[in-house]
């Protein structure tokens, strides 16, 4: 049987990966879409964003259960937006509810206006963080809150402020809301600060909770969202037991979340590209996760805590700081255990995850992204070079050879078994072994794509500059530079790899670089600019040691 070459075995891996990025985005666009919800009021008028009912948690982790929240909210309930500021964001308070209502990140810029803010959480996306009792009782996230006197902003000097706002419900529960901002930090402390003014214990539960409309969350990249599959939208949760779960949008539609129900751990978040809002409750202990589609279209997912049996004129405090910020390394290691695996890098994780730490590494050496992007493939480089002088050699033979294969395909060109024959003695007095160009490139595949999902994901690439004409690793080349150096370099090295006896493979082989081509000039730059270098550092590698081969010809040139 006659033998793949190794130009052969490069179109079928070009094609494969090709047909995965565009099975990715007929997965994507093949996804149900969210029921159409009518458009949010204006704020401050959140009343109509009406949320569906609390349940109530599924094992009664304490003495009383808490019945759940009605699904309709007082129509005259109205509330007003406070804002609070610190270094890093700029968030709306709204008393209705006493959620944040909007988020704001200050060192982070809107993808199509880098001239503004990006607005992480708001009414576009009625994606909001909301908190309260479960039950009758409340309050909750429909309850009129009072906001305390104190401070808006990070004084000078300082690292903390705390806003405080109360509220009374049922049964002689009053509650005071406590957010603690902190200098530096994408993580509010939220706690709930529970008194029975009551005459009868009580034994309620607290909620935490995200909701968002389904839609396609801004602040990515379109590009990385139509071919990355860290371009996840949707909600996500972690336990110790199950680990890091994504759900799926049609999952809730269906009603077939398989999700940890209960744990004694964990927490859970809304992933987009580049960032994450999560609600991690700080105390082990038995808590609910419910993610669920609302009569009224919205999504919410939440995690519900027991509080422990509160006597008349006693007090108790749950504590569930939130995340709310961009995906930075750095930053999720700290949050939570598994809190980093929102980066979600697939089935390569295990390979992506120390190229990002080796690509950090040159950064903080270098100072720039792009310049860590060239260090890195100048490492992966050399750790192959072992490989890709095995796979260059083989090349090189191929090459020497070739007139000699043609003039046996065209000697035998109609009796393909005597010609596969010819070939195979061929390869054996030259000692060639046709595939030897083929394992050092499917061992560097997997690193290749690997490195592919770093870039992408990374929000460190996002809108960081290179030189020149670059300000923005994570976007197109503004005007295709990079690609069309990237196509010339794949020109130069199918001019050096050997040509394919067959004449339409030798045809596809010529037009094979045009046609990879056109996939970069829709890719990052950062990634444009990896490919780039490995090229360039590839064709003086194969470039030298076909030179030596040359010098060795007349072992090869015989007839």
């Amino acid at each position: 049987m006659k033998s793949m070459d190794t130009q052969r075995l490069i179109l079928f891996f070009v094609f494969s990966f090709s047909l995965l990025l565009l099975w990715t985005e007929w997965e994507k666009a093949q996804r149900p879409k969210p029921v159409a919800t009518a458009p949010a009021a204006q704020q401050p008028a959140q009343s109509k964003n009406v949320p569906g009912v609390v349940p109530t948690p599924q094992t009664a982790p304490t003495a009383t259960l808490a019945p759940s929240i009605p699904s309709q909210a007082p129509a005259v309930a109205k509330g007003e937006l406070v804002q609070v500021r610190t270094d890093v964001l700029v968030a709306d308070i709204d008393t209705l509810g006493g959620g944040l209502a909007r988020l704001e990140l200050l060192k982070h810029k809107e993808a199509d206006d880098q001239a503004k803010n990006l607005v992480l959480l708001g009414p576009e996306h009625q994606y909001f963080a909301q908190s309260g009792l479960t039950g009758e009782g409340g309050p909750n996230h429909r309850t009129l809150w009072k906001i305390a006197p104190g401070e808006r902003s990070l004084g000078e000097g300082k690292n903390t402020f705390e806003v405080r706002l109360s509220a009374e419900g049922r049964d002689g529960l009053v509650v005071d809301k406590v957010y603690t901002f902190k200098r530096d930090s994408y993580m509010v402390d939220v706690a709930l600060e529970i008194r029975n003014a009551g005459t009868a214990p009580v034994a309620p539960h607290a909620y935490f909770q995200l909701t968002h409309d389904g839609k396609q969350a801004a602040g990515g990249s379109s590009l990385a969202q139509s071919f990355g599959a860290q371009s996840f939208n949707g909600f996500a949760q972690y336990t110790t037991d199950r680990k890091f779960e994504k759900v799926q949008y049609s999952d809730i539609d269906k009603g077939k979340v398989d999700t940890a129900k209960q744990a004694n751990d964990g927490w859970v978040a809304f992933i987009q590209h580049y960032f994450v809002a999560a609600w991690v409750p700080a105390a082990a202990g038995l808590r609910d996760y419910i993610i669920e589609k609302r009569p009224d279209g919205i999504y919410s997912a939440r995690v519900v805590l027991p509080v422990p049996m509160i006597a008349p004129g006693a007090t108790a405090k749950v504590d569930a700081p939130l995340y709310v910020g961009p995906q930075e390394q750095r930053r999720l290691k700290e949050v939570a255990p598994g809190f980093d695996l929102v980066v979600d890098y697939g089935w390569l994780t295990i390979i992506a995850w120390p190229l990002f730490w080796l690509l950090e590494k040159y950064h903080a050496l270098s100072g720039n992204w792009g310049v860590a992007i060239i260090l890195l493939t100048v490492t992966i480089k050399i750790v192959f070079f072992p490989l890709s002088a095995a796979s260059y050699r083989s090349m090189a033979k191929m090459k020497l050879v070739t007139p000699r294969l043609t003039k046996i395909r065209e000697m035998y060109a109609n009796d393909r078994a005597r010609q596969n024959q010819a070939m195979m003695e061929l390869y054996k007095t030259e000692k060639i072994n046709p595939l030897g160009g083929c394992f050092p490139i499917m061992v560097q595949i997997p690193v290749f794509i690997a490195l592919y999902w770093v870039l992408l994901a990374a929000i460190e690439l996002r809108h960081a500059p290179f030189m020149l004409w670059i300000h923005d690793l994570a976007a197109l080349d503004p005007y295709y530079v990079l690609p069309i150096l990237m196509t010339v370099t794949m020109v130069v090295q199918t001019k050096l790899n050997p040509v394919p006896p067959d004449p339409v493979q030798a045809k596809v082989m010529m037009f094979m670089p045009f046609v990879f081509s056109i996939f970069f000039f829709f890719f990052p730059a950062g990634l444009v600019l990896y490919w780039l270098v490995n090229n360039i550092l590839s064709i003086a590698q194969q470039w030298q040691i076909q030179r030596m081969f040359e010098r060795g010809k007349p072992a090869h040139g015989k007839r």
